[in-house]
């Protein structure tokens, strides 16, 4: 499998992507991200600063705009819509970039991972029985995936774009010199399986992509290799998993990746590309992690446990350049996702599918008319005459590493130097029974919103400030959508924790807390619809970046040659697709807006003769940073301490993924009907202390909702029936009354009666204790996979590398 250029594909609608299934039927009428106005930019940019800096800085960080505005922001707002013009999305190529450049070991830094809920029915929580469930249905959906059957993702009717999921299975990053490509093998058929941090393989799927191997065949597989696998000592299996080298600083990965096929006769080079052209990597540990923290420590990192000298944790059993699905001992099951070219959203369909599929599978063998998820099922392999099949190997094979000393030390010393990443990190999760989604709607507030307001409001409370907050608000609703960056510190939301920690009326505190979550939503809004601030800054920075790298190398390219790189590939732009007009909201000057017009910091025409005349050299990029670039502003907002994504739904336990900086915390969080889940983490900054600092705010700002109910309002549960309601009128009563004793009467004669809840308030009077992603998803969905990169007889040599398993023997 050949590595990919480095630039997304962007194939033209009118061609690849406007095919006849249902899958991406809708990509045609998906609009263009829009190139948002500099000066609407501009000033929400201060607005994100201003309640993070003190008058002084806010005052230095005006002037350095006030100098953006005037000169180099217009020339770089004109260059990126030129640039923008030639492309499918302003600023794909440029997050992709920012991905595939990050030299640093992709575990703990780049990859989120996901926490199934354990299988609904227990007789299927062992790890081979539930692998296989497992297996099974995600090769359902990359079958529906292939043939174009799965259903468009839609939000209120407004359908999103699909393209990720074309590149989530047969995907590998791969190292190079100069950083990393995406390869695909559009038609990959196997399977690779780690267990011991040995790697197996077996083919699942036909040419037609149909599944060739039932349930029971691939549990049957899978014992065996888990047998086959115990007969090396995990001692010895740990110094020649050759996994853990995917966790090294990715040009050191590249390095080795070298070494490992240069040696004459061996057959590394072929096992490398079967790992890389798997579907997936399915991951069995024989580990059973018991407790929800080092569940989520196990799909995100693994675990460190050393024996004797020896790596001997589940960090030796991951293949960190591709999606893991991740089976424990026990059946507890996860996912874990290399990020470049897929976001959450996408993961997550693929999470929730393949977890109701196991369900409705379990269904119809109770009731045959049960409904499949799926268009059209694959033929029954059980069924199917064995020629049908065609050439497929469904025997597992081993595959066998030749491992000259120099990797022997390689594998060595990378296991060590995770081993002191793992090290570095900590993990505490909450899991919030007390209330949810439900309660938090009745009282008239956005859930997401009110989940931020408690991470800053538990953050002051333990620091007593607020530093940079980044959610991703993501914009799939334009075509090769990504994320925009909600920055979620706003005015009222620091006017909301410092009411909140300061004696103040419960009314006043609430209020404060309404107007900070309006302020989330708006913003939440408008990222939604393309008109954020971040990611239209980070363009313009790539826009003067490019030029300082032409003006080094003397390439001399004017802005329409800056404007039509190699992303382009001559594909559409797709310029026919329709923009979303800016809302009402962006059309109304701030407050900041207003004083900077004052100040005379209108952004002027690059035609007008004071900006012409500002340089000699005007057609080129000043190779002198922009001052916006080079403020102490710029680096504050961009240095996140609280990285925060709201990712999941029920078939999720938890979702989380490692700090973004060194003194911050990456906060993981799933908003269901009526509970909350938190999976916190950071390089030992007091996680499990600020975790129990949200859970005390949750209790105490429910107690102040309540006390500020007005009287007779109540929290409508839309889960509960109003059938009771009926009850209490005044004609039915004594008919109720004749029938028998009312028991609810009965037992508020005696005591009056607490709900669960109500039992949770009491406890709420003793206060807060003592004090009373990253997403960034950016990448490379867009690479056109190789598909004559092996010919038959490669692909023949292929099907016959490694020690074939003799299944008679299990």
């Amino acid at each position: 499998m050949a590595p990919s250029d480095t630039q997304p594909a962007s194939p033209p609608r009118s061609t690849s992507e406007k095919k006849k299934g249902i899958t991406y039927a809708f990509q045609d009428q998906l609009p263009k991200l829009p190139v948002p106005d500099l000066e609407a930019t501009i000033h929400k940019y201060l607005d994100s600063l201003r309640p993070l800096q003190s008058p002084k800085e806010h005052s230095d960080s005006r002037v350095a705009v006030k100098e953006f505005l005037r000169f180099e922001g217009v020339k770089l707002q004109e260059k990126l819509k030129k640039y923008a013009e030639g492309k499918a999305n302003y600023i794909e190529q440029f997050w992709y970039d920012s991905y595939l450049n990050f030299d640093n070991p992709v575990v703990l830094n780049l990859n989120p991972f996901f926490l199934l809920e354990d299988d609904p029915t227990p007789a299927r929580n062992n790890q081979v029985t539930r692998a296989a469930s497992l297996v099974v249905s995600a090769l359902s959906f990359i079958r529906a995936v292939r043939r174009e059957e799965l259903q468009p993702d839609k939000v209120r009717n407004i359908p999103l774009d699909m393209y990720q999921y074309s590149r989530m299975f047969g995907t590998a990053r791969i190292p190079t010199e100069h950083g990393c490509q995406i390869a695909q093998d559009a038609e990959s058929k196997h399977l690779v399986v780690l267990c011991h941090g040995q790697f197996y393989w077996f083919d699942v799927l036909d040419d037609n992509s149909d599944l060739i191997m039932t349930e029971k065949d691939i549990g049957v597989n899978l014992e065996a290799i888990v047998e086959d696998a115990s007969e090396v000592p995990v001692q010895d299996a740990a110094k020649g998993a050759l996994g853990i080298l995917s966790t090294e600083n990715r040009k050191n990965w590249s390095a080795l990746r070298e070494i490992l096929q240069r040696e004459p006769g061996s057959n590394n080079s072929d096992c490398l590309n079967i790992v890389d052209s798997s579907l997936f990597i399915l991951c069995l540990d024989y580990t059973e992690p018991t407790t929800t923290d080092d569940l989520c420590m196990n799909m995100l990192c693994g675990t460190s446990r050393i024996e004797r000298g020896v790596q001997v944790g589940t960090c030796m059993n991951r293949w960190y350049d591709k999606l893991q699905i991740i089976v424990c001992k026990n059946g507890s099951a996860g996912i874990n996702f290399e990020h470049t070219g897929v976001d959450g959203h996408t993961v997550l369909r693929f999470a929730s599918d393949i977890y109701t599929d196991t369900i409705l599978r379990f269904a119809r063998t109770i009731n045959g008319q049960a409904p499949s998820l799926w268009a059209t099922n694959s033929p029954d392999p059980a069924k199917r005459d064995p020629a049908s099949f065609g050439d497929v190997h469904t025997t597992p094979h081993k595959l066998e590493w030749t491992l000259v000393p120099e990797l022997v030390t390689a594998l060595r010393f990378a296991e060590t130097r995770l081993a002191d990443l793992i090290g570095q990190n900590e993990f505490a999760t909450l899991e919030f029974e007390s209330y949810g989604k439900n309660f938090i709607t009745s009282m008239g507030m956005s859930p997401d919103a009110f989940v931020q307001m408690a991470f800053q409001a538990a953050y002051f409370g333990l620091y007593g400030q607020m530093e940079s907050v980044y959610e991703p608000a993501m914009t799939k609703g334009f075509y090769h959508g990504r994320t925009e960056a909600i920055r979620s510190v706003t005015d009222e939301s620091m006017t909301f924790v410092k009411t909140f920690w300061g004696d103040n009326p419960a009314e006043q505190k609430v209020d404060m807390l309404r107007k900070a979550c309006e302020k989330h939503t708006a913003i939440t809004r408008e990222c939604a619809k393309g008109h954020g601030h971040d990611r239209h800054l980070y363009a313009l920075y790539c826009m003067w970046q490019r030029g300082v790298d032409e003006e080094f190398y003397d390439y001399g390219s004017s802005a329409g040659d800056v404007a039509s790189d190699g992303a382009s590939n001559g594909h559409s732009n797709g310029a026919t697709s329709p923009v979303l007009q800016p809302s009402s909201s962006q059309s109304q000057p701030s407050k900041e807006a207003e004083q900077l017009k004052q100040e005379g910091l209108n952004v002027r025409s690059a035609r007008s003769p004071s900006s012409a005349s500002t340089s000699s050299n005007q057609a080129h990029v000043s190779s002198n940073m922009p001052p916006l670039f080079f403020d102490s502003g710029w680096d504050k907002i961009n240095n996140t301490v609280l990285s925060t994504s709201n990712c999941g739904n029920p078939s999720l336990r938890h979702f989380g993924f490692g700090p973004t900086s060194g003194s911050g915390f990456g906060l993981g969080y799933i908003i269901k009907d009526n509970t909350l889940s938190i999976c916190a983490s950071s390089k030992h900054r007091q996680t499990a202390r600020f975790v129990s600092a949200m859970e005390a705010y949750f209790l105490e700002i429910r107690r102040l909702l309540r006390a500020t109910r007005k009287r007779g309002a109540s929290a409508a549960d839309k889960t509960v029936s109003r059938a009771r309601e009926l009850e209490e009128r005044p004609g039915i009563k004594g008919r109720v009354k004749s029938r028998g004793r009312n028991i609810f009467e009965a037992g508020k004669e005696r005591e009056k009666i607490t709900t669960p809840t109500d039992s949770i308030m009491e406890s709420d009077e003793e206060g807060l204790g003592g004090y009373g992603f990253f997403d960034a998803g950016i990448l490379l969905s867009a690479l056109k996979a190789n598909k004559e990169s092996e010919n038959d007889g490669k692909e023949s040599h292929k099907r016959n590398i490694g020690r074939r398993l003799r299944l008679a023997e299990y």
